[in-house]
């Protein structure tokens, strides 16, 4: 397991100590000389196409790779989406790991056996027994805690202490100063509050009516946009499931051959339809509980001379999966609930309500509303829900049955006529209008098969049957329609929309320029904006982190905090609208409050400035190692990793 603790040497104590204040000033130094942000730019090949990097003679190679992502995948859900990002990600690691180990053997540092046994106890303590090792328990734990192997947890463990171990020389001298620590309180607690009004160009888009001169010329401008991709008609021979079902039979013998193969589905056992009121008692005293059941008394007297029972139950019971329905639980069966109230359950007549039925929940008031003794329901009193069953298998036999016939058909000649076809099997024929290979195909829908297939076959040919959501199809086409740029009169609807939604967004600007203006030199905000159909809003005081209704967030609206009270901020674009707003008033920071925010911030920041200070370190060992020679990525292996996860 880990490597026999000895006592270390007190001369190579002390020139670990004088190495490790060196790394600084070394680290420092090849941060100013190689600092290149992105470990993935400046991609070189290497010569073996299995490597994906080689880090100072160590390979990384796409099986080191694969099997890290998979060990990673095992124990997490990725978003198929984020796959390739959390792909390059962990390469990204890899590579640093790497070449951290070597700047490591490079200045002399280690892990050492103390150092690793600490840490292990810090995380897996159950394979402890004071200072003595578990060594059974010790890989037990590690796979049960980790799911690694023993080697697996101590290399991973090492690499992450030698890497806290950089991050502590990084960014020892690190500090946050009082004036970044105020600076931060302030920004964090200024307020602003303005009126606004906003300027959308979706709510002006209607209101732009070009003549057919003005489109026409826009058009012209514009006319590459438009394209009219290929369209295909097809003429298609439909097996219709739902004309197949209305002419298939399905006679009482083959109800019965069903009832009878599957007789235990129609099998009921013992049991009861009941209500109840609980009172619960887990977690209470004594005297509690003695309380709970002088309640629970009373609402039985009240059950036992006529109450209604549901009423009582939304009331009083403290079942909250059942309170809603007047405590209906429903049919249970011998063996579900505790026997305590399986007893009460099965023991009281139809109609009758037990006393106080006590559980480990609580105190329990039970009404049975019916009784079912246990026995195999008839063919006749199942037989409505067993036909379409049968029903489904019969036309699903048919279907397959004939649809095979038809592949065969097509299999012997896929030039035949699919008129004849369609007469040979009797199917529906049908042509769907001109589609693109994004458009549904009429009564065929919008499956990608059909799509790939119209847009696959040569005129006169036959597809084999492919499945729909109608029925079977063969396909074959009917006329092709070669893509082209479009005329305006193809394209006139959507071509308008766009000319309305561009110069809309045009408009809005000049909207909000005016207002602007109107506004600017004490100008009457509120008139301003209504004499241009715009409603007026005002905000609560906003911080820079918080968010104002309908605008965007508090650092949108920066210049709120910059500019006096009564002026009006040029306009600017939000979340795609036009905004105008005159600032009314600003709130400074409480001074009161830094102290109780001070400890927090600083955190933080400083949080944020070592990241920042390991990320410097980060990206200057992996260029410098570059440009020493020492690291040489495979863009080609890269590429290929990352498209296989």
């Amino acid at each position: 397991m880990l490597r026999s603790i000895q006592q270390r040497d007190l001369d190579r104590n002390r020139w670990i100590k004088i190495s490790m204040g060196v790394i600084l000033v070394l680290i420092c130094v090849s941060m100013v000389v190689t600092l290149v942000p992105g470990l993935m730019s400046g991609q070189a090949n290497t010569s073996s196409a299995g490597s994906i990097a080689t880090v100072a003679g160590q390979t990384i190679t796409i099986e080191d790779f694969q099997r890290e992502y998979n060990q990673v995948a095992r124990n997490q859900q990725i978003p198929p989406m984020m796959r390739s990002i959390y792909a390059r990600q962990l390469l990204n690691d890899m590579i640093f790991q790497r070449a951290l180990d070597y700047e490591a053997a490079r200045l002399g540092m280690q892990i050492t056996p103390e150092e690793e046994a600490e840490r292990i106890k810090e995380i897996l303590p159950n394979a402890w027994s004071g200072n003595t090792w578990l060594k059974d328990r010790y890989a037990s734990e590690v796979q049960q805690s980790t799911g690694m192997t023993v080697e697996q947890f101590e290399s991973e463990l090492r690499a992450e202490m030698l890497s806290e171990k950089f991050r502590q020389i990084v960014t020892d001298g690190v500090a946050v100063t009082p004036a970044e620590i105020e600076q931060e309180f302030r920004w964090r607690n200024e307020k602003a509050k303005i009126e606004y009004a906003l300027v959308k160009p979706a709510d002006l888009a209607a209101s732009i009516h070009p003549s057919d001169a003005e489109l026409a010329a826009w058009f012209a401008k514009n006319s590459s946009r438009y394209q009219i991709p290929e369209k295909r008609v097809a003429r298609y021979a439909l097996l219709d499931l739902a004309k197949l079902r209305a002419s298939t039979q399905v006679s009482d013998d083959a109800l019965h051959a069903y009832y009878n193969a599957n007789i235990d589905e129609y099998r009921v056992e013992n049991r009861v339809h009941v209500e109840h009121i609980l009172f619960k008692t887990i977690g209470k005293t004594d005297a509690e509980i003695a309380e709970i059941r002088k309640t629970a008394e009373g609402v039985l007297q009240q059950a036992q001379h006529g109450a209604n029972f549901e009423e009582l139950a939304r009331k009083y019971s403290e079942d909250d999966a059942s309170k809603a329905k007047g405590g209906d639980l429903g049919w249970i069966v011998e063996g579900q609930t505790v026997p305590e109230f399986q007893q009460a359950a099965f023991s009281l007549p139809k109609g009758g309500i037990s006393g106080l039925v006590k559980t480990q929940y609580g105190f329990h008031i039970i009404k049975v509303l019916d009784h079912e003794t246990a026995h195999t329901k008839s063919f006749d009193e199942v037989r409505a829900s067993i036909l379409p069953i049968v029903l489904d298998q019969r036309v699903n036999q048919e279907a397959n049955s004939i649809s095979d016939q038809m592949a065969e058909a097509v299999r012997e000649s896929d030039r035949q006529p699919i008129d004849a076809l369609a007469a040979k099997f009797h199917l529906d024929l049908g042509d769907t209008p001109p589609v693109s290979i994004s458009d549904p195909l009429g009564p065929l829908g919008n499956s990608p098969d059909l799509h790939q297939t119209l847009f696959a076959l040569h005129p006169g040919e036959l597809s084999q049957p492919i499945q729909t959501d109608t029925g079977y199809a063969v396909l074959t086409v009917k006329d092709v329609l070669p893509a082209h740029q479009a005329a305006l009169a193809e394209v006139h609807d959507q071509a308008l929309a766009d000319y309305q939604r561009e110069q809309s967004v045009q408009l809005a600007h000049s909207r909000a320029e005016e207002l602007a203006k109107r506004s600017q030199g004490g100008g009457n905000f509120d008139q301003a904006a209504k004499a241009l159909g715009l409603a007026v809003k005002t905000s609560d005081f906003f911080a820079r982190n918080s968010t104002v209704p309908d605008v965007g967030t508090g650092s949108q609206l920066s210049a709120a905090f910059n500019i006096p009270a009564g002026q009006v901020a040029a306009p600017a674009q939000v979340e795609g609208n036009w905004l105008v707003y005159r600032v009314l008033d600003h709130q400074a920071a409480n001074p009161d409050d830094l102290a109780k925010q001070k400890d927090g911030i600083a955190r933080e920041l400083l949080q944020t400035d070592q990241n920042a200070a390991f990320d410097a370190f980060h990206n200057a060992l992996v260029n410098r190692l570059k440009k020493e020679g020492k690291l040489k990525i495979n863009s080609e292996a890269v590429n290929r990793a990352i498209s296989e996860t």
